[in-house]
């Protein structure tokens, strides 16, 4: 157990930086070390996803500890909280009740206080459920938003396409960027001479 690493694997979403400072990867990575030393877990290892939305398990340091789970190299997970890790509720209880158990890893959500070494924790399935539900709810509310901006006639996108830019005025407002546009009419110019 001594050779074999401890995974410290943080997340953040897009969604997530709207929280603010409390779930940012340097707090995270913050709050593990903190965890791991004062608890004596050997060979810390970061294992970070930045920007990716944990509804996806398709990420790669997510991936890159699974391998080193899959090995046989790591002996702990620990996360901040269980949504770091994922907020897809049935693959989280597969993960939690019969992955890690496999590979004999102990699993830790250090706020959610679960550790798979005191046995099942009840609450945490429905911590899952509620992640679960979260990312589903949020992912409803800002389509919901997307769409009554278009229906307003407002744009959808946050960045102009090339040739346009925000009005400096009226940050909703895009206006031609003078600067671009002479490439944007020579690709047309291209376009309809064939």
């Amino acid at each position: 157990m001594k050779d074999k690493i401890t995974a410290l694997y943080c997340r953040l979403s897009q969604d997530d930086m709207i929280d603010g400072e409390s779930n940012s990867i340097t707090n995270q990575k913050a709050i593990l070390m903190k965890y791991a030393e004062d608890n004596g877990f050997p060979n810390p290892t970061y294992f970070v996803d930045d920007g990716i939305s944990g509804t996806t398990f398709d990420r790669d340091g997510f991936k890159a500890m699974m391998k080193e789970v899959e090995n046989g190299n790591v002996g702990t997970v620990i996360t901040k909280d269980l949504s770091r890790l994922g907020r897809e509720y049935s693959y989280m209880g597969r993960l939690q009740d019969f992955i890690f158990p496999a590979y004999d890893v102990r699993f830790i959500a250090v706020n959610d206080d679960v550790d798979s070494a005191r046995g099942e924790n009840d609450f945490a399935v429905f911590k899952n459920v509620f992640n679960d539900y979260y990312a589903k709810d949020t992912s409803r509310k800002i389509r919901a938003v997307v769409k009554m901006r278009g229906e307003a006639g407002e744009h959808i996108a946050s960045h102009p396409p090339f040739g346009y830019m925000k009005d400096p005025e009226d940050k909703k407002k895009w206006i031609v960027d003078e600067e671009a546009a002479h490439i944007v009419r020579r690709i047309f110019d291209l376009c309809i001479a064939g």
